[in-house]
């Protein structure tokens, strides 16, 4: 591939990520929210995971890495179970109700925790290497998607809600390691 073809390849990678970064940051912040922690949750954790597909398909047109096609893959396959997992419970969900303090200890945390992972996704380095710039931005998202389950957690929610948080919290947590591991391997820029 000659220089200006990889360049074109990185720029249109880019181009796509920023573009599902930006829809995901508008559906998020723009999610429907009531008097139910469960509820917000999910509506606002469906986008997240939504994206988090979308930039392992986006990544899966531009890797030649078998490792990182892995990880690609894992990632679909489970936040697509995750989705049919909270798409089955949340009409359930919605109607398990909180206190107006509780709502808002958990969405000023739960604010705190968007912000900070928008800000990182942002930000994020970005090189020639691809591969390196979706790990450099998904793990901030999987580290967000962490911190959005422990904090919901720490409140009264939906029964039904605990084990897709406790598998969103396992799973996004083994990602975060592969995909560290995978940086030290492909020697990517901090």
């Amino acid at each position: 591939m000659n220089n200006c073809s990889a360049d074109k390849g990185v720029r249109d990678y880019l181009n796509t990520y920023y573009g599902i970064l930006n829809n995901m940051i508008r559906k998020m912040t723009g999610a429907g929210l009531t008097c139910s922690i469960s509820h917000n949750f999910i509506v606002q954790m469906l986008p997240h995971h939504r994206a988090a597909i979308e930039m392992s398909n986006n990544i899966l047109k531009y890797t030649c890495d078998e490792t990182l096609c892995n990880i690609a893959q894992q990632i679909i396959k489970e936040q697509t179970e995750s989705i049919d997992n909270m798409l089955s419970i949340k009409c359930e969900c919605s109607e398990h109700t909180n206190s107006n303090r509780d709502l808002c200890v958990y969405q000023c945390k739960m604010n705190s925790i968007l912000q900070n992972m928008f800000l990182k996704m942002q930000c994020e380095k970005s090189t020639y290497n691809t591969d390196c710039n979706f790990l450099r931005e998904m793990i901030p998202h999987h580290m967000g998607a962490v911190e959005m389950a422990q904090n919901a957690l720490k409140f009264n929610i939906c029964p039904n809600l605990n084990p897709v948080l406790k598998a969103i919290i396992e799973n996004q947590k083994e990602g975060i390691e592969r995909m560290r591991k995978l940086m030290n391997t492909l020697e990517c820029e901090r």
